[in-house]
């Protein structure tokens, strides 16, 4: 059986779903009303009922993401919402807090969310065993890891493959919390990983000043999509909730012609997880949407910097350098690409990134809505193409139709349309008329084939038509096209009837954990997540962050991207080459908050302690 390859689109919203659905998604992930890590991308049940509706139209899946931690007080509100879901026809639930696995819940799919931070072979087996059909990949991880995991164990797999990088582990990120009682755990993200912050060594001098020294790149590894699947990954998961249309089109439109080409090309192993096929009006290119520049991240190991330091904010598609500034206008490489209204992106002197609009773009030079000082030579990026965005957020720049057949033939008492479609699914719809041979006896089939060719607005084309009579019988073209409608509105209502949404009961299970004691980034945060970790063998647990947090001296976060990597002063990596030693410990300062930084060069990591904890310093 051919294993179906899935692309994973974020819906902030019903039309961003349906968005998303007609550039090509196999599947949608939405919040719900409440308990979604993205607190202001929030929908009704009735909108989340309509976008399942139009996916499994497609037999696209929605997906809807539980993925916070649950305090006691909102469980019985939690497992109320799941039955909800599941009664409206959701295909499974991304869930982070274990307290869900002990709920009585309907038999309704669980997927492991990457805030449960699952990067261990062990403890993903585990889940599996548990009762979750899927686990999302921690980010993190690389090829080799990837497949230990696959071959751990037969969950399915998914990654991320674009979209934005949170800095810390998923789910272990505490910096929020500790600020301003904002917990990313709750959904309430405050992004202190993108402020500007100075880098103090242990003698008091500052190294780097206002720079965004947590901010990094955002995620690409659309080229390394066939290694990923070979490793063992089924769904490529784009980031982006809180993200607008353009770029939902954009990302999902190119995946899916990276993706079909790869299917096309391996068509005996793989195929695609739904119906249908899309056309675009637009040549989609990840730089062309919000973007901090790219990274694989360490999908192929560590080897080259991950920093986006001068700005958390996009920069977008590299134009060219800076020629010379005219009096009043600006003259670029490659600025025939530029037009007006077009946003533009570069660093100044100040080593931040500044910007501004084109008022107008004629013969090669660019007139700003400002007249800014830019050093000759300096890179211009576009991060507001006015022309693109206009095109992509025309409801027809991305079209999907699944592709039918249809068959008109005669029968005793008049005449039969069938479509058949791509699926197998058949509609049949009959008219009773009187047979008339047309004037002069001559052959309508064509124009009979036009007619019942004009699929419009729906979801259908018509890829072969075959008409069958015995004579060149007359047919009105009212009558021709109300049997078209009718023929493909009850083929849209057997598609819905015939979809098939996979079940799954959850069963209690006691197989020990792999650990036996859990500490404060386990998250647990109620009786019922204790319940499920102590009836797996745990003994000991500690409370969640946000339960027992102690101002001052807390670690939180732990990342894999490192500032002594980013600095060429790794002990591992830059021991040959580099002159000086950094004296230790780092601090990150940013106003009155002040962090130090630790590092853990065995498992290659960097730890952010706030200002008050106290810390050995790891010996080089």
């Amino acid at each position: 059986m051919k294993k179906k390859i899935e692309i994973l689109a974020p819906a902030k919203d019903l039309i961003h779903g349906i968005a998303a659905i007609n550039s090509g998604a196999d599947a949608v992930y939405i919040g719900a009303p409440q308990f979604g890590a993205r607190s202001n991308a929030t929908n009704s049940i009735e909108d989340i009922a309509e976008l399942v509706k139009y996916a499994h139209l497609f037999n696209a899946q929605v997906f809807v993401v539980i993925n916070t931690i649950l305090y006691d007080n909102e469980l019985e509100t939690c497992r109320q919402l799941i039955w909800e879901l599941y009664h409206i026809g959701v295909d499974a639930l991304i869930v982070q807090d274990m307290a869900i696995m002990e709920m009585e819940l309907p038999p309704i799919v669980l997927h492991a969310s990457t805030q449960a931070n699952n990067r261990d072979a062990n403890k993903i087996k585990f889940l599996k065993d548990a009762g979750m059909k899927r686990v999302v990949l921690a980010r993190e991880l690389n090829l080799h890891q990837i497949k230990e995991i696959s071959e751990a164990s037969d969950v399915e797999l998914e990654f991320f493959v674009t979209g934005a990088l949170c800095v810390s582990f998923s789910g272990n990120c505490y910096m929020s919390v500790a600020n301003g009682e904002r917990s990313a755990n709750r959904g309430s993200c405050a992004q202190n990983c993108r402020l500007p912050y100075n880098l103090i060594d242990g003698h008091g001098d500052t190294l780097i000043k206002n720079s965004h020294l947590l901010s990094i790149k955002d995620f690409d590894v659309s080229d390394q999509i066939p290694n990923l699947i070979e490793a063992g990954i089924c769904s490529f998961k784009i980031e982006g909730r809180l993200k607008d249309i353009v770029y939902v089109k954009n990302n999902v439109s190119f995946l899916r012609q990276k993706l079909d080409a790869f299917l096309e090309q391996n068509s005996d192993k793989y195929t695609k997880a739904s119906s249908g096929k899309c056309t675009y009006t637009f040549d989609s290119a990840l730089n062309r949407t919000f973007n901090r520049g790219y990274t694989d991240y360490f999908v192929n190991e560590r080897h080259q910097s991950i920093g986006s330091w001068e700005s958390p904010k996009s920069k977008g598609q590299f134009i060219g350098k800076l020629i010379q500034t005219t009096r009043n206008s600006y003259e670029i490489e490659n600025g025939h690409l530029l037009n007006n209204g077009d946003g533009l992106c570069f660093i100044n002197d100040n080593n931040e990134a500044d910007g501004i609009y084109v008022n107008r773009a004629e013969n090669g030079l660019v007139y700003p809505n400002v007249l800014k000082e830019i050093k000759n030579g300096t890179f211009i990026y576009r991060n507001n193409d006015a022309a693109f965005i206009k095109i992509v957020e025309r409801e027809d720049s991305a079209v999907r139709k699944i592709s039918t057949s249809l068959l008109l033939f005669e029968n005793e008492n008049g005449f039969e349309l069938t479509a058949t479609d791509e699926d197998g699914n058949v509609s049949k719809v009959t008219l009773e008329h009187p047979k008339e041979t047309t004037k002069n006896n001559e052959s309508i089939e064509e124009n009979i084939k036009t007619q019942l060719a004009k699929t419009g607005f729906t979801p259908y084309t018509a890829v072969e038509i075959d008409i069958v009579f015995s004579q060149n019988w007359f047919l009105p073209i009212s009558k021709i096209n109300e049997m078209r409608r009718t023929v493909y509105d009850q083929l849209t209502e057997i598609r819905l009837a015939n979809y098939h949404r996979e079940e799954h009961q959850i069963v209690r299970t006691s197989h020990p954990y792999p650990e036996e004691k859990l500490d404060f980034m386990y998250n647990v945060s109620n009786k019922l997540a204790r319940k499920f970790y102590e009836r797996h063998g745990v003994t000991e647990i500690e409370k969640a962050f946000e339960l027992q947090w102690d101002p001052g001296k807390s670690r939180v976060m732990t990342t894999k991207y490192c500032i002594k990597y980013e600095l060429e002063k790794c002990p591992k990596y830059h021991r040959n080459t580099m002159e000086t030693k950094l004296k230790e410990p780092l601090v990150l300062k940013q106003g009155e908050l002040e962090y130090k930084l630790k590092f853990n060069c065995k498992p290659c990591e960097m730890e952010i302690w706030e200002k008050d904890a106290e810390f050995e310093i790891e010996e080089d």
